[in-house]
């Protein structure tokens, strides 16, 4: 039984050999012509899996949007929605955790170079709206259904990346999947809050008061007939 290492693929060899590249040189001093010769191939395989130098650095979200994507699809009728997002997310930070160093490494390139914030900042919009999609078509029903799914999505992806940024900063230490799991179950709590128990009515305090009126009456006028009946009683 051979006990040698697996050989990495082409993708991971160029990806090794970008980032290779961009420690040592710099990401803006690096070509794509450095890079196919560090990892001893040619243009057109690089071009084969990566349609840019920007590709290479975030080459694992391609295949995290498609597993979310099939994640939420598999989705019931009778699933909770916000808690089905919130396990979505979850595979985005499985994802970086499954490689520390390299995360913290790109974490650190993207935070020197313009142009990769940018292009991050169009992943994490696909992230959002995958989310939001899944929402919307789950609060179809209601009137606020799209702002409704806009706002959690944004609200979930913000304390998603919350926690990662905190983790990254960290160097890669302790367990970013605690992490955000802290982070979302403050999202659940905001935005499905479990419902307060009724108060127990005093002794003797049984009086009860029906109030019809139109839907556009204003707050304080039902407030001041609610007063004026109990008064009369």
């Amino acid at each position: 039984m051979s006990t040698h290492p697996a050989k990495p693929s082409m993708r991971d060899s160029l990806v090794a050999a970008a980032f290779q590249l961009f420690l040592e040189r710099g990401y803006e001093q690096t070509t794509v012509d450095d890079i196919v010769k560090t990892a001893g191939v040619g243009r057109r395989s690089f071009f084969r899996y990566f349609p840019s130098k920007e590709d290479v650095v975030f080459p694992d979200h391609e295949q995290s949007l498609a597993d979310m994507t099939e994640f939420l699809a598999a989705s019931e009728d009778t699933d909770d929605p916000l808690l089905r997002i919130c396990e979505a997310t979850r595979l985005v930070m499985r994802m970086y955790a499954e490689n520390p160093t390299f995360s913290v490494q790109r974490y650190r390139l993207t935070r020197e170079v313009t142009g990769l914030r940018t292009y991050e900042l169009s992943v994490v919009w696909r992230y959002e709206k995958t989310l939001g999609d899944y929402l919307r078509t789950r609060f179809a029903d209601r009137r606020d259904g799209t702002l409704r799914a806009n706002v959690i999505a944004a609200s979930v992806v913000a304390a998603h990346n919350h926690a990662l940024r905190h983790w990254l900063r960290s160097g890669g230490e302790g367990d970013p999947l605690a992490e955000v799991d802290r982070a979302l179950e403050f999202v659940r709590e905001t935005w499905n809050p479990e419902p307060a128990a009724p108060a127990a009515p005093a002794e003797g305090d049984d009086d009860v008061v029906v109030v019809i009126t139109k839907r556009s009456t204003p707050m304080w006028r039902v407030v001041r007939e609610v007063e004026s009946s109990l008064g009369e009683s």
